[in-house]
C-alpha cells in the first residue's frame, strides 16, 4: 500500500503525474518533480513601486457590501494591477508614487495587491479623535 499511488493500484489507476511500471524503474528515475509553483502578482519580489494612474471604488462579493477603496497602479515592471487602499480615508491622487505589497482582499474579486501606507506619496492613516 506503500506503492499504491506510483504502481497505479489507486482507485484511478494512474494517480501519479508520472506513471512507473516497476519497482526497479521508481528506484532508477526517482520521484515525480513537482511543477514549480506560478509566482504571485509582484513577480517574486516582496514589495515593488508603482505610479497611481486612478482611484477606484469596488463593490465586495456577495454577503458583505461596502465600497472599498481601491487604486489602479501602473508597477516598475510596467503591469498594471488593482490595488486595495487599507485604513479610513486616503490622500491618493492621479501620479502619486506608492509602494505595494501582496495580500489579497478576499471579498474584492481581483485585487491581490495592497498598498503600503506611510510611504512615497500615501500618508498614515489619520488618528481618529474623540
Amino acid at each position: 500500500d506503500r506503492w499504491a499511488g506510483l504502481l497505479g493500484g489507486g482507485v484511478s489507476g494512474r494517480q501519479g503525474a508520472r506513471w512507473m511500471a516497476t519497482l526497479t524503474q521508481m528506484h532508477r528515475l526517482g520521484r515525480p518533480k513537482r511543477p514549480p509553483s506560478p509566482p504571485g502578482p509582484l513577480e517574486g519580489h516582496p514589495q515593488l513601486k508603482g505610479v497611481v494612474l486612478k482611484t477606484l471604488i469596488r463593490k465586495p462579493k456577495k454577503p458583505n457590501s461596502a465600497n472599498r477603496k481601491c487604486a489602479l497602479v501602473r508597477l516598475s515592471t510596467g503591469k498594471e494591477l488593482v490595488c486595495f487602499i487599507p485604513g479610513e480615508g486616503h490622500n491618493l491622487q492621479e501620479h502619486m508614487a506608492v509602494l505595494v505589497e501582496g495580500g489579497r482582499k478576499q471579498d474584492l474579486p481581483g485585487v491581490k495587491v495592497r498598498i503600503i501606507r506611510g510611504k512615497y506619496d500615501c500618508a498614515h492613516v489619520k488618528k481618529k479623535m474623540a
